[in-house]
């Protein structure tokens, strides 16, 4: 990516909830939204942040994005923080709650940005980062060897993402009209969706640290953003989250619907380039 700047980068940080929706207040939400809002900035991209949004309000924002004209840029980003629960699907599992409870898919938020949708964005790559549980279960993991064991990460202060399992209808919209016939691509083609859990298990948030998922994928973002690609990135941030436990028991495994075409690589500042002698 080599666009000045790189894109638009939404985060919709989801702390306070009605008490009708009869979910928890998501503390330590705030640090993982400062983080990235600053680790996006650095990588170049404008950042919106949006708080506390109701299920309305969200597709508001995602829509509202889905008709500003992209063409300047390379890519764009969409952050989801909130509570979670586990839907129906046949692309993308998972959804995430407005604060007055109502959820939207996971599938739905990728459906504003695909290429049907959001004509300025075919072709560029879609990322998706989805702090959130994918449904009720937790896991409490398999034993391994002496040699695999590493020590607990974690402690009595986590807290889930979660929400019962509820259903959702299948797509953002349809259209009637037959398009002319010309050059396509898939329409998922260039989406990426990161989630911070396994689908149908809760993702774990420290109070004061913040969530297990955001600190190591900005970690890795901001140690390795000029060498490596996001993918290779990801796939770190599983390996440190998978040795995390929580209560001398729980662990957790992120994990990503990947279908990107290419490698795609951020634009690094100037002090993070390396040195070539």
């Amino acid at each position: 990516m080599d666009a000045n700047p790189c894109g638009h980068c939404l985060i919709i940080n989801n702390v306070d909830f009605e008490p009708k929706s009869e979910l928890s207040k998501r503390t330590g939400s705030n640090i993982d939204c400062e983080k990235l809002e600053r680790r996006f900035k650095s990588l170049n991209f404008i950042v919106l942040v949006k708080r506390n949004l109701k299920q309305k309000q969200i597709k508001q924002e995602l829509s509202a994005l889905s008709k500003k004209d992209h063409s300047q840029y390379d890519c764009c980003v969409v952050i989801m923080l909130s509570h979670g629960t586990e839907v129906r699907h046949n692309r993308f599992p998972g959804a995430v709650h407005g604060v007055d409870g109502p959820n939207v898919p996971v599938q739905h938020i990728t459906n504003y940005l695909n290429g049907q949708n959001c004509l300025s964005l075919q072709g560029k790559p879609n990322i998706f980062f989805i702090q959130a549980c994918g449904g009720g279960e937790r896991d409490t993991g398999f034993e391994v060897s002496p040699d695999e064991a590493r020590p607990c990460i974690g402690g009595t202060g986590d807290h889930t993402d979660a929400m019962p399992m509820s259903s959702s209808s299948d797509s953002l919209s349809t259209k009637s009209d037959e398009p002319d016939a010309k050059a396509t691509l898939p329409t998922p083609s260039n989406i990426l969706v990161s989630y911070s859990t396994f689908p149908g298990y809760v993702s774990w948030r420290d109070t004061q640290a913040g969530s297990w998922y955001v600190e190591p994928l900005d970690n890795m973002l901001e140690e390795n953003a000029a060498t490596d690609d996001l993918v290779t990135m990801l796939m770190m941030v599983n390996h440190e989250v998978s040795e995390y436990t929580a209560n001398g028991l729980y662990k957790q495994m992120p994990g990503s619907f990947n279908f990107l075409r290419k490698l795609l690589y951020f634009q690094a500042l100037p002090s993070q380039r390396p040195i070539v002698s």
